[in-house]
């Protein structure tokens, strides 16, 4: 049925994920640093974070893809002939990462601004004035409950995030939707492939919701739901 290209729409599926995990870990932290400066005293930090979130859900994917892999070349090349460090090649593999985590990293600050704002403020006072620290109030206080508010929101961008990890075959990366793309031109049956490649995404996507789902529920263990 797919002509014997089954194997490589394997190897790209793979490619796929691991640019996906890879952005999600780079986005996490650049999500909870956004928060952090969203929420800060310090104007400046709030300023910067706010410039962030703006400008990258303001600006396409792939727009943001194409500037920073041919543009981040030509800075790096101008710069390596001025000081000499010579010729640099942008892996297309960091370059996907690096912008996928950056994009979303800006949706994910949102998401973990509105997951600490969730959680009472007196629930933080009460185990400070208990003796406990900082760092002991965030572990067993704010962060299971953030992480609860948090969920919904992290699951929906991810589940996104997979599915625009296909915007990294437009820079030569032989991701699945690369190498549906090649299979198609090759057996000159594009559809089969492309069909083949959605389901693949549908296949990732709906495992995705299953274990959100169950993490969901643990979480919601001893929590009360009140119905309104």
């Amino acid at each position: 049925m797919l002509h014997g290209y089954g194997a490589s729409l394997l190897e790209g599926s793979l490619l796929t994920l691991a640019v996906a995990f890879a952005s999600l870990v780079i986005a996490l932290m650049l999500g909870l640093l956004g928060a952090v400066a969203k929420l800060s005293r310090v104007r400046p930090l709030r300023w910067l974070a706010q410039g962030y979130t703006t400008l990258i859900r303001g600006v396409p994917d792939l727009v943001m893809m194409l500037t920073i892999f041919y543009g981040g070349q030509i800075l790096i090349n101008h710069l390596g002939d001025r000081f000499g460090w010579g010729y640099i090649d942008i892996d297309p593999f960091v370059a996907g990462v690096l912008t996928i985590g950056f994009i979303f990293g800006a949706y994910i600050t949102e998401v973990l601004r509105g997951a600490f704002l969730a959680v009472p403020a007196g629930q933080k006072e009460a185990a400070l004035a208990f003796g406990m620290t900082p760092l002991q109030v965030l572990v067993r206080i704010v962060g299971p409950q953030m992480l609860r508010h948090a969920l919904p929101g992290l699951s929906n961008n991810w589940l996104v995030m997979i599915k625009s990890t296909a915007i990294v075959s437009v820079i030569g990366l032989s991701d699945l939707m690369n190498r549906a793309g090649q299979a198609g031109g090759a057996t000159h049956k594009p559809f089969v492939f492309l069909l083949a490649a959605g389901g693949m995404y549908l296949l990732f996507t709906s495992v995705s919701e299953w274990a959100f789902a169950a993490l969901q529920r643990k979480l919601a263990m001893g929590v009360r739901q009140v119905s309104v």
